[in-house]
């Protein structure tokens, strides 16, 4: 048995196919037509660029718009003729090969996006890989196994699966994929689970131990693989197989249906998205709302702020789409480890304790009020709720609720209409806004959690630190007492509160949290109507018994099994 991550839920059962990249061999060498190599150059990169629009258009018929965006991000980097000017200059000055001028200066930009610790900005360093080797693969005339053209069911095995693979596969003839390295935001992870094609990524050393035509069963779920199974084993899989797609479907019948417990409490589940381009997920797996618009992908990936206007025309969209259902976006949440070249955001030895979020957007109030302005202008489209993200001190709270209201003032003065009405809320994601929630719950109409940052700052642990990977955990008791802590005070004083981190979607986690009296659950779209069906099978009132016990346990192993042993999970 092996074990790697679980990076797209299902059972995948069936033969390998084994897809060991081509060993390219890229030596350096002299050349006297500089010329010539140059051609060849610009010929690989005008072939890739066509072989990446007919990618593009395939995803964009069979899997997505937000998918294809992909090949758009790759179809600029060959386009980008800053990169290629570089590489033309190095074969000129240094009477080099193509192939090797290309692998120099493209390892150059892949090595500045590795080095940045936001999982979003290290997959520009994969879409970089990912052109560079078809472009290289183009100029030497290599070929390689064709994923579109599969002529059985098989399990696909490889190092690892780039965009342009996941997006040609033949979804009728694969099973399913293992990959040696990766992680759960990985392109091909995101496409696979978009592709409902069931994926474990991480899994070590698996090249080493497996051949074409042997026989695996994998689950995407819990990341277990087994190679050359026993016939017992199969069995069981295909079990599980068969309760999968029992389960799909039985998912498939709660849409347009409330959450409701089995006792009678009615919550809300809603959605965490990054674009427009998220919102047909949204729709798709009917969620209640949008919990969370993570607005700094607006600023991502461009050479100049967003205007009012291009922001203000997104900003509508999502609260048109939305129909008056709750939209909450949050305010710019820039720095710690996204950065904006355009900004010349100061160099910070601990970015993430450092200059950003409310922080920055109170510094900059001409970033701040151009966004404030956008989205007061959207909220007479739809319901529009505003949240203020990385809120540490009450003097925070009341400057950036003061910079809101003056705002409203000038656009009023100019006769432009908003909701007068509009809710305004905070992220708590600082333990020292946990502490006082009970007083920041006087000044705002809502709370919503952020766990991903609340656990790093509660338990001290990056949680992009492998090595300290075992400490970033939300069974930690100090993390379970803060959200409960948030969950009463915010009640005491009479407003909802959310949670729109990952554990939001977590099932061992999302049963606790309806106990602890939680209101409103925003997550991965993917992911509400598996929610909705925990919570539909759960008693609230049964949990709310077992929390004094559990809260007053030392160690998160402990909460951990406490919460398996006596809560009873259908799933």
């Amino acid at each position: 048995m092996f074990k790697g991550i679980g990076a797209s839920p299902g059972i995948a059962i069936g033969k390998i196919l084994l897809k060991k990249e081509s060993k390219i061999e890229i030596v350096k060498k002299h050349i006297e037509d500089s010329i010539k190599e140059i051609h060849g150059l610009h010929y690989a990169r005008v072939k890739s660029k066509d072989e990446i629009l007919k990618l593009y258009e395939h995803t964009l018929e069979t899997i997505g718009e937000k998918e294809a965006q992909i090949f758009e991000a790759h179809s600029m980097i060959v386009e980008d003729m800053e990169i290629f000017n570089q590489i033309e200059s190095k074969i000129k000055d240094e009477k080099i090969n193509a192939e090797w001028a290309l692998k120099e200066i493209t390892d150059q930009f892949i090595a500045i996006f590795d080095d940045m610790d936001d999982e979003y900005m290290k997959e520009r360093a994969s879409d970089i890989k990912d052109v560079t080797a078809r472009i290289t693969r183009n100029l030497l005339e290599i070929q390689e196994i064709d994923l579109s053209n599969l002529k059985e069911p098989v399990i696909i095995v490889a190092e690892d699966l780039t965009p342009s693979d996941t997006a040609s596969m033949d979804k009728k003839n694969v099973l399913g994929f293992v990959t040696a390295i990766g992680g759960k935001t990985a392109h091909s992870a995101i496409m696979a689970r978009s592709l409902e094609i069931p994926a474990v990524v991480g899994a070590g050393d698996i090249l080493s131990k497996v051949n074409n035509n042997d026989y695996m069963v994998f689950d995407g779920d819990e990341g277990i693989i087994y190679l050359n199974p026993t016939q017992d084993i199969i069995d069981r899989y295909v079990g599980k197989l068969e309760e999968h797609k029992n389960f799909k479907y039985a998912l498939q019948k709660l849409i347009g249906k409330e959450t409701i417990t089995v006792d009678g409490k009615k919550l809300e589940l809603a959605a965490n998205i990054g674009t427009v381009d998220d919102l047909d997920g949204v729709l798709r797996n009917d969620a209640q709302g949008i919990g969370l618009f993570r607005t700094e992908f607006l600023y991502m990936d461009r050479t100049s702020l967003p205007s009012e206007e291009e922001q203000f025309e997104v900003y509508k969209k999502v609260a048109q789409t939305m129909k008056g259902k709750p939209v909450v976006i949050r305010t710019l949440d820039i720095g710690g480890d996204k950065d904006l070249t355009y900004m010349d955001l100061p160099k910070e030895m601990n970015p993430f304790l450092g200059y950003r979020a409310i922080r920055l957007c109170l510094d900059q109030l001409d970033v701040f009020k151009t966004q404030l302005r956008a989205l007061l202008r959207a909220s007479s489209y739809g319901n529009i709720k505003i949240m203020f993200p990385m809120i540490s001190c009450m003097e925070e709270l009341r400057e950036a609720k003061s910079v809101l209201g003056s705002v409203k003032s000038d656009l009023r003065n100019e006769n432009i209409g908003f909701d007068e009405n509009i809710e305004v809320g905070m992220m708590i994601e600082v333990p020292a806004a946990a502490i006082i929630s009970d007083i920041l719950a006087k000044e705002v109409d809502f709370f919503s959690i952020g766990t991903n940052d609340l656990i790093q700052y509660t338990t001290a642990v990056d949680r992009g630190n492998q090595k300290l990977s075992y400490l970033y955990n939300q069974f930690h008791p100090a993390v379970l007492r803060c959200i409960q802590l948030i969950i009463d005070n915010g009640h005491k004083e009479g407003i909802w509160v959310g949670m729109c981190g990952e554990v939001a979607g977590d099932p061992e986690m999302i049963p606790i949290l309806a106990g602890m009296g939680l209101d409103e659950f925003s997550m991965s779209p993917i992911s509400i109507l598996k929610a909705r069906y925990i919570l539909k099978n759960i008693d609230t009132k049964k949990i709310r018994d077992l929390l004094d016990e559990m809260l007053s346990m030392p160690t998160a192993k402990e909460v951990q099994a406490y919460i398996n042993k006596k809560i009873p999970f259908i799933l």
